[in-house]
């Protein structure tokens, strides 16, 4: 999931702008995404939605608070919390 999500965030700034720097992580932990790195691009990029994509793509789409749970995916792209944290680079 974090490879993907990291992959479609360069691939999103390389598209508009191919002089794009980008140093970019991802990480996930209980319905959340965090983005995090040095970006430059003048590409405008919707973080929560390259996410949220990417998660609902490889099928990611149910999270129920209960460790007992044999419904839960442990992440869902309709309800996960998106952090963001980048800066240029």
């Amino acid at each position: 999931v974090c490879d993907q999500v990291s992959d479609a965030v360069l691939d999103t700034c390389l598209t508009d702008d191919p002089k794009s720097k980008v140093a970019c992580e991802t990480a996930t932990k209980d319905n959340m995404v965090m983005v995090a790195g040095e970006i430059t691009t003048q590409t405008k990029i919707d973080y929560e939605k390259v996410v949220r994509g990417v998660v609902g793509k490889i099928g990611f789409d149910s999270y129920v608070d209960d460790l007992s749970s044999v419904d839960s995916k442990g992440l869902c792209d309709k309800t996960c919390e998106v952090l963001v944290r980048i800066n240029k680079q």
